[in-house]
């Protein structure tokens, strides 16, 4: 496992993720079953070639830049409204998609609003925006003490989903990824991250009613349900849900992502979820060389890997 490189097999496994995703996206379940997703296509809904990836993966790139040179809320809010206004790490330059929760909260930076509290903080503003594009956070927080993850986690959520909802499934995430850094049993990965982070919340000020919405999680019921209990909305507890089911469904990251897009709807963030965890999961190495080769800007996001493994292993 040392041997590694986890930075390239997280942003791979998000992007290919997405870039599978994409072309069904907003399609239902019952319409893709008649004709299932099977490999990376293109064109679709935004009729765009195979290997275009879309905001979960533009995002998660902005993000990872930033985090190549010092930790700075503003420097991450800074990359955000240069994807929105100037198609910074775009795909094919230009922005194709984005969420509504998500465009308030930039059009709040682009008016100099800290960045912490750019990002609405109702509950009924607990989409997936931030939770598709923390991965790369895992790297910079990996080390600290359990309080301080949570601290930052809860910050970088907040630049666009403010609640206290969608920093649990972004930190649960990624104490997830966290445990696949050095540990390959997949099973186990998921009985350590929901005991611990279980416990962590449990001591917490945070109200127990927001903790039981992550019941399903943290009882270990998740790899025991079927698919018609799974939801692949752009809620954020259903997109988390989602992608663990997936990941624990499968033996691999090519299937693990094709069950994440034929669970209809947010597919291609439902995906690059999933992805991000198949790739610390399997490995760079193991996503299918055709999807590799069609991914858009692959030698930008190569380089970008190694930008952040020079910056994290000094």
């Amino acid at each position: 496992m040392h041997d590694r490189d986890f930075y390239k097999d997280s942003l791979f496994g998000v992007a290919i993720g997405d870039a599978v995703g994409v072309p069904y996206e907003f399609r239902s379940r019952e319409a893709i079953a008649r004709n299932p997703a099977k490999d990376m296509v293109g064109y679709g809904t935004y009729d765009l070639p195979p290997g275009t990836w879309s905001d979960d993966a533009s995002l998660t790139f902005c993000l990872a830049d930033a985090l190549c040179t010092d930790f700075d809320l503003q420097k991450i809010a800074n990359n955000f409204l240069a994807w929105r206004y100037d198609n910074f790490w775009t795909a094919r330059g230009e922005v194709f998609d984005v969420g509504m929760t998500t465009q308030r909260a930039i059009e709040r930076l682009a008016k100099k609003v800290r960045p912490d509290l750019a990002g609405d903080f109702d509950a009924s503003s607990n989409g997936n925006g931030s939770l598709m594009r923390i991965l790369p956070l895992l790297f910079h927080i990996k080390n600290m003490p359990i309080t301080e993850r949570y601290d930052i986690v809860r910050k970088v959520s907040s630049i666009t989903h403010g609640h206290i909802r969608s920093a649990i499934a972004c930190f649960y995430y990624l104490e997830f990824g966290r445990q696949l850094l050095s540990n390959d049993d997949l099973t186990e990965a998921y009985h350590e991250t929901n005991a611990h982070v279980k416990a962590f919340f449990n001591k917490t000020t945070i109200v127990k009613e927001e903790i039981a919405i992550f019941d399903r999680l943290f009882n270990g019921d998740i790899p025991n349900l079927e698919m018609n209990d799974i939801n692949s909305s752009g809620y954020v507890v259903h997109t988390l849900e989602a992608s663990i089911w997936c990941l624990m469904k499968t033996g691999c990251y090519r299937d693990a992502i094709l069950l994440a897009v034929n669970l209809g709807s947010d597919t291609d963030t439902t995906a690059a979820v999933t992805g991000g965890l198949a790739g610390l999961l399997y490995s760079y190495d193991n996503i299918p060389e055709d999807w590799r080769l069609k991914l858009a800007r692959k030698k930008d996001i190569e380089d970008l890997a190694e930008r952040l493994r020079q910056k994290f292993t000094k």
